[in-house]
């Protein structure tokens, strides 16, 4: 881990490619990393995935070597472009062209870094996993229950967690991550909020367990 400027700048150009940002070569200490972006670390051979905490926080989130290849996108618009070819574009700016024709605004593709190619896609509608990435429940994972439409205003999501609690946030906050499991790997607590009272009673109850 890098303890000063100097020490990620060393890092990062490493001829042999220090750093990956979505499996491309990053030597730019100031790109920018969002939601849902791989890092990986080349010479350790260890991957990451930038998403937030229940508490708003940007976290590393350790994944797998597979997992690494793979990352979800969040449809921001779908339209047709000259000589009429067909495209959608992304939550992190990514235009692909002849995507599959159910594919629309707001559901998520499960896309391959290295191949550049969708691999599956999952649908925003009720019934399947959704992930907070907005709002006052960032950072909170729970199942869709249903939309309510508001002509002219936001139309608002109503979920219920792991947990039995329910939440609702604006449609434009809701990303998919799965139709009934997750397909990537959450932060430490799995997306489940947990008020002051709770969290209390977990930690008392992890010092109680007898350490390995």
């Amino acid at each position: 881990m890098a303890l000063t400027g100097s020490e990620v700048t060393t890092i990062i150009q490493d001829k042999e490619g220090g750093i990956k940002i979505d499996n491309k070569v990053r030597r730019d200490a100031k790109f920018p990393v969002g939601i849902m972006d791989v890092l990986s670390v080349v010479k350790t051979n260890e991957h990451y995935r930038m998403l937030y905490d229940v508490k708003g926080r940007f976290t590393l989130t350790k994944i797998k070597d597979a997992e690494a290849k793979v990352k979800l996108l969040k449809v921001k618009s779908k339209a047709v472009g000259p000589n009429k070819v067909p495209y959608i574009v992304t939550h992190d700016g990514r235009t692909i062209r002849y995507p599959h024709p159910e594919i629309n605004e707001g559901d998520t593709i499960k896309f391959d870094l290295e191949k550049n190619s969708i691999i599956e896609w999952y649908t925003n509608e009720p019934g399947h996993l959704a992930y907070s990435t907005g709002g006052n429940n960032v950072g909170r994972v729970a199942t869709i229950l249903h939309v309510e439409r508001h002509l002219g205003s936001f139309d608002i999501v109503h979920l219920r967690d792991a947990n039995g609690k329910t939440l609702a946030t604006r449609r434009g906050n809701v990303f998919i991550i799965g139709n009934k499991k997750s397909t990537i790997t959450l932060p430490e607590g799995d997306g489940k909020y947990l008020n002051f009272l709770e969290e209390k009673h977990l930690r008392e109850e992890k010092k109680r367990k007898p350490s390995k």
